[in-house]
């Protein structure tokens, strides 16, 4: 099975705006909110469809019913495919939240997925900042103590955030996207989240969005503590080859790979994501050909032969390749 191009779901929150289209090449509409591209998307009735090639037009849960072997390899047999990757435009700071993890999310929504997720930092406006995790010490008589004087953040690890950086957030940790920032996404297959605070936003009626303190507080994680970057930055032009291992964990593994020129991917018997962060590439197989440019993603089923990478810009380009596992 060749690689596999998808159009992009576009969403927009309170909190977008418009670097999807001016930094990653995204078709915007005229509104000024957008928020999201979700680039693999197989959950209810937000599905991937496929751009080109002999499937064009199927979803991607209708590739995982139909080439189960072939797409995801020795994880066949599952009804869903099991990660979302996306950007994030968060132009103004998103709700402090938290995901459950799959055994809450099935007791308090009745859906199988939890949520953790994990963050390339692509662009970070000077003193954004993020809220990632609890101060060491705070518990959960101290957050909730919190809550009522209207001090939480207080109580949350800050960072300011980097280019280059990631940030790998398991279920249970409290967290939110400051102004002017911009992320490469991978999540488990999941849209369960429950607002905690939402920094005082109303809508146009003067009407605040809901919170879900219940059941954020039967989500988070208190032993979790502060979370810092897995990684403090990438340049692309360091190697023509450079691999960055980035996280490993139950749902997903991430790895940063940089190409001044070319370089292959070998065959694995496992389903992979490509995301350009940086340049323009061609990503072809003997029989398929992609022009990659800033944004652009490929899906390549484990049963897809070998992939060239070759590189179309003098200063190489960065792509992040993410695995099912």
């Amino acid at each position: 099975m060749e690689p596999i191009e998808f159009t992009p779901i576009l969403k927009c929150r309170r909190w977008g705006g418009r670097k999807l289209g001016e930094r990653l090449g995204k078709s915007l509409g005229e509104r000024q909110d957008y928020a999201e591209s979700w680039e693999i998307c197989d959950m209810g009735e937000s599905q991937s469809v496929v751009q080109s090639g002999p499937y064009t037009g199927k979803t991607l849960h209708e590739i995982v019913q139909e080439f189960p072997a072939e797409l995801l390899g020795s994880h066949a047999g599952r009804e869903q495919f099991p990660l979302l990757l996306k950007y994030l435009d968060s132009h103004q700071a998103s709700s402090l939240q938290v995901h459950p993890n799959d055994d809450q999310a099935m007791r308090i929504a009745e859906e199988q997925n939890g949520k953790t997720e994990a963050w390339v930092i692509l662009d970070a406006a000077p003193e954004s900042w993020i809220y990632a995790g609890l101060k060491k010490g705070i518990g959960r008589n101290d957050f909730l103590k919190a809550i009522e004087t209207g001090e939480v953040t207080s109580c949350l690890h800050r960072i300011e955030p980097k280019q280059g950086e990631v940030y790998y957030i398991p279920a249970g940790t409290i967290h939110s996207l400051g102004d002017g920032i911009l992320v490469a996404e991978i999540q488990q297959s999941s849209d369960l989240t429950f607002r905690i605070h939402d920094w005082d936003w109303v809508d146009k009626n003067g009407q605040p969005r809901e919170l879900h303190l219940k059941e954020a507080l039967e989500c988070i994680d208190f032993e979790c503590g502060p979370v810092e970057p897995v990684s403090s930055g990438f340049s692309p032009t360091v190697d023509s080859k450079t691999s960055e291992f980035l996280i490993d964990s139950p749902y997903f593994q991430v790895e940063r790979l940089s190409c001044s020129n070319s370089r292959t991917i070998s065959e694995e018997n496992q389903c992979r994501i490509l995301m350009v962060l940086e340049g323009a590439c061609k990503i072809a197989t003997e029989a398929t050909s992609y022009s990659c440019q800033t944004g652009s993603t490929l899906l390549l089923p484990a049963s897809c032969p070998e992939v060239l990478i070759e590189s179309e810009t003098s200063d190489g380009c960065q792509i992040l390749l993410t695995r099912v596992v």
